[in-house]
């Protein structure tokens, strides 16, 4: 039996790390990863709560009331730096936004974003600088969250950024027992640390033994 789990998201990179985990797990054959239909004509689900779980849990319950019946998967992710309690956390994509900071001429989001970490960051030594990235999903059903499942990358915070690759805090991640950043790492190896990946692949356990499909 093939179990769908509809995705409340258009994004390509996150469709794509979900089907990898799900062949690192070994259900590949058994579960079925689509976007949810219609999903851009659907109003944005509201964003506002302070955990990772609680959004996570928002938007799947939300988005679940669209199609009677369906699995829905939802997530929330984002860096949690130790010398800032934790924060960005949960406004890690908006983090310079929500300070009053826009990018520069010919500086990305992400770029303000980092550049307000590392000045927020100065002072704090590097073995105060420990971090990750955490992820969490939340798969409800007919507006009901039924199970969520968690998965984390842990690591340290440069000075400045290193690397070309990856999105996000990538340049600034290192991976200590790596000695490479997440924006140097090839994609094969960052599939297998992806918090998302790992998330997913715990979510995928508790599906097969907590819920009726």
């Amino acid at each position: 039996m093939i179990t769908t789990i509809l995705i409340a998201s258009s994004n390509a990179g996150k469709l794509r790390d979900f089907s990898i985990a799900a062949d690192e797990a070994g259900r590949s054959g058994s579960i079925a990863l689509e976007f949810l239909p219609g999903l851009s004509d659907i109003p944005a689900a509201p964003e506002n709560e302070d955990t990772f779980e609680g959004n996570a849990q928002s938007k799947a319950v939300y988005y679940s009331k669209f199609v009677p019946g369906k699995l829905v998967l939802a997530d929330d992710s984002g860096l949690e730096v130790d010398a800032l309690n934790g924060a960005p956390g949960v406004r890690s994509a908006r983090y310079a936004d929500d300070a009053g900071i826009e990018p520069t001429a010919g500086e990305s989001v992400d770029q303000a974003n980092n550049g307000l970490l590392l000045a927020n960051l100065v002072g704090v030594p590097e073995d105060r600088r420990q971090a990750r990235y955490r992820c969490v999903l939340a798969l409800a059903r007919d507006g009901e969250c039924l199970l969520t499942a968690e998965g984390h990358v842990d690591g340290r915070i440069l000075m400045q950024p290193v690397g070309s690759g990856g999105f996000g805090y990538d340049p600034l991640f290192l991976l200590p027992e790596l000695r490479l950043t997440m924006a140097q790492i090839d994609l094969g190896t960052k599939h297998r640390l992806s918090h998302r990946g790992r998330a997913f692949r715990a979510l995928l356990d508790s599906l097969r033994n907590e819920i009726s499909v």
